[in-house]
């Protein structure tokens, strides 16, 4: 709120310029999801806020960041298996490690 402002009074400012804000109660979780990953509210506070027909909503609390696992397709795991000399299962294992990359993965197996 602006200091020096009376809530209540912001309340009727808010109201006549038709805005409405309302926190949503009961959140458990809430997960932005992204390429590289995740970032996960637990127990965040959510305030809605409508103004001229549009929702705005604003999450307080702290973030934790969860990585994305990186998708392995089936021909990058035969080629870094076939480049090794490896088997299927060790070169997914080198892609996994590598988030995907195939240069890396190729290159810690052959060390």
């Amino acid at each position: 709120m602006i200091p020096g402002v009376n809530p209540k009074q912001m309340k009727q400012m808010m109201k006549k310029l038709g805005m409405k804000m309302e926190t949503i109660e009961d959140v458990e979780r809430v997960v932005v999801y992204t390429k590289s990953g995740n970032y996960v509210f637990d127990n965040a506070e959510v305030v809605a806020t409508v103004m001229q027909g549009m929702t705005t909503y604003q999450i307080n609390g702290e973030p934790r960041f969860e990585e994305a696992e990186a998708v392995i397709p089936e021909d990058d795991v035969k080629l870094v298996a076939e480049q090794a000399g490896v088997s299927e299962d060790e070169a997914k294992a080198a892609l996994t490690e590598a988030k995907g990359d195939i240069a890396e993965a190729i290159l810690k197996l052959s060390e």
